[in-house]
């Protein structure tokens, strides 16, 4: 409260009182709310298939006869390889799928209630007083 004297006859008091309100005033900040990492990684399989696989080579086989004898002849064979068949083996890439990784911003309302404050002059009278309210 804060009192002012006008005369020193005077004996008229005067208050002034500030009132005070409360505004709303909203502001926003950005916080993370999440760290992402994008990365691919490999995952790796054995797999396993038959492959037939010729080879070619060549047979000599030799008899050889004894006219004097009734025992079976002997057989000698001779083997020549001449050919055969490799195995390659090569790995093509291929596209799985197409992964498109981006940021999106998006936007919602969301209600604030908060209750405000606000001072007003309230007058209490004691007795038989007759106030008088002089708008001006």
């Amino acid at each position: 409260m804060h009192e002012k004297q006008n005369s020193s006859n005077d004996h008229h008091e005067e208050v002034t009182l500030k009132l005070h309100k409360e505004e709303l005033q909203v502001s926003k900040k950005r916080v993370e709310t999440a760290d992402v990492r994008v990365y691919k990684k490999t995952f790796t399989e054995v797999k396993q298939i038959m492959v037939p696989v010729t080879h070619e080579q060549l047979i000599i086989e030799k008899k050889i006869v004894n006219p004097n004898s009734d025992i079976d002849s002997q057989i000698e064979t001779i083997c020549i390889p001449l050919s055969e068949e490799h195995i390659e083996v090569t790995l093509n890439p291929t596209v799985l799928e197409d992964v498109e990784v981006f940021k999106k911003q998006c936007e919602e309302l969301i209600q604030v209630n908060e209750t405000l404050k606000e001072e007003k002059v309230q007058i209490n009278t004691f007795g038989d007083i007759n106030v008088i309210v002089d708008d001006q």
